[in-house]
């Protein structure tokens, strides 16, 4: 069984355009700290479960598992960007942190 990685699952689901100037609704702005953030936390967890998965730790059919929790992470982080610029807030940040933090925990446990 194949394992859909977070960089495999980032080519298939580019984010949109920035636009030049001032941002519009929708538009992407994936270099924002609090975004950063986030997204360096699922690179890590990405590593992590390639790294258990090598080790035997876990199985492909885990590592699966965990990576669709992260898309799902994800996939919420840039939704919350797209209603406010790009930019996500504190609360949002923590909210994203605690969903990695449950994932977190699963991986070489």
């Amino acid at each position: 069984m194949g394992v859909c990685t977070l960089s495999s699952f980032a080519q298939t689901a580019a984010p949109a355009p920035v636009a030049t100037g001032a941002s519009k609704p929708g538009t992407w702005k994936k270099d924002h700290p609090y975004r950063a953030e986030v997204n360096q936390r699922l690179k890590n967890q990405d590593k992590r479960i390639h790294e258990e998965v090598a080790d035997g730790k876990l199985t492909h059919a885990q590592a699966a598992k965990l990576h669709k929790e992260d898309r799902q992470v994800r996939q919420e982080e840039r939704d919350m960007a797209s209603q406010d610029h790009g930019h996500i807030t504190a609360q949002e940040k923590k909210t994203l942190n605690q969903q990695e933090n449950k994932i977190s925990h699963q991986i070489g446990h």
